[in-house]
């Protein structure tokens, strides 16, 4: 057999095991880049070599001494201006006051002069009535009127905004537990057709032409505000009179309020009730009857009619 030469090896003896991996060992050796190198270099130089926690104390020092300057100036400007607020104030206090006592003053002057007209209203029904006249001015609400009678106290249910066996959605019913215009204007129609003579809400007398209306949640009557509880006063005979309202229609609309919405109502006889006469009664359009214009159809020269719109 003939012997073959050994083979020799062609990797050269000084070649390093990773000179493949020649580009990715650039990029390890020299991470940063050359330029920006240079740039922190110049940077470093610029702001005199200082360390960077002492820039980072020296820059919030500053801030502090910013922020101090700033409180420091508002509180100065604050203390400037307080007096001038405070002056302003007190103008405005006594301008208040001052509005608060003339509106007072013309208050007065409005139920005086209210006191007035009354008087000479009812000087004029005696005068010009005849035998009529203190009943013309009793009907008319001219006159305050004392007697037997009732008392109705109509008040909201307990829990007003619950609306008990639920919404009212006829007309003739709230929908909540407050009582409405429509309620009042029920109540005191009810009692004029039960025979009350002379009828009062909280203090308010009711004549013929009185107006029982709602702003808001509110209760007017001739367009001055009630506050609930509504205390009814009548005039008439105690026992009939109440009698005769609870077996209406509108004593049966009460019984309702109270049985399915909750609207508290209680109805009591009273030996003595005494009423206010009306603040004004102005007539702008009927004009009495000539005194035989009546005659012999049966009509009277004045007649005098009951009911709240």
């Amino acid at each position: 057999m003939s012997q073959q030469p050994p083979v020799r090896s062609t990797r050269s003896p000084s070649a390093r095991p990773d000179a493949s991996m020649s580009l990715l060992n650039n990029v390890m050796d020299h991470s940063l880049d050359e330029g920006y190198a240079e740039a922190a270099a110049r940077r470093d130089a610029q702001e005199g070599g200082l360390p960077r926690t002492l820039r980072a104390k020296l820059g919030l020092a500053a801030g502090l001494v910013l922020a101090a300057f700033v409180v420091t100036l508002g509180a100065a400007q604050a203390r400037i201006s307080a007096p001038v607020v405070a002056k302003e104030r007190e103008e405005l206090i006594d301008r208040i006051d001052a509005e608060t006592t003339t509106a007072d003053g013309l208050e007065n002057a409005v139920e005086e002069l209210r006191a007035e007209v009354g008087a000479r209203q009812r000087a004029a029904l005696r005068e010009h009535g005849g035998e009529q006249g203190e009943l013309v001015a009793l009907l008319s609400g001219a006159t305050p009127v004392s007697g037997p009678g009732v008392k109705l106290v109509v008040d909201d249910a307990e829990n007003s905004e619950s609306d008990g066996g639920g919404p009212r959605e006829s007309a003739d019913f709230s929908d909540t537990g407050r009582v409405r215009d429509r309620d009042m204007q029920r109540v005191v129609n009810g009692l004029w057709e039960a025979g009350a003579e002379a009828v009062a809400i909280n203090g308010q007398r009711l004549t013929s032409l009185s107006a029982i209306r709602a702003a808001g949640e509110a209760i007017l009557v001739d367009n001055r505000p009630l506050v609930p509880p509504y205390t009814v006063l009548a005039v008439g005979d105690g026992t009939e009179l109440s009698t005769a309202f609870q077996d209406s229609a509108d004593g049966q609309y009460l019984r309702t309020l109270r049985k399915d919405f909750g609207v508290r109502a209680t109805l009591s006889g009273q030996e003595e009730v005494r009423l206010p006469a009306a603040p004004s009664l102005i007539v702008r359009t009927a004009e009495p009857k000539a005194a035989d214009a009546g005659k012999g159809n049966g009509q009277s020269t004045a007649d005098t009619g009951k009911g709240t719109s």
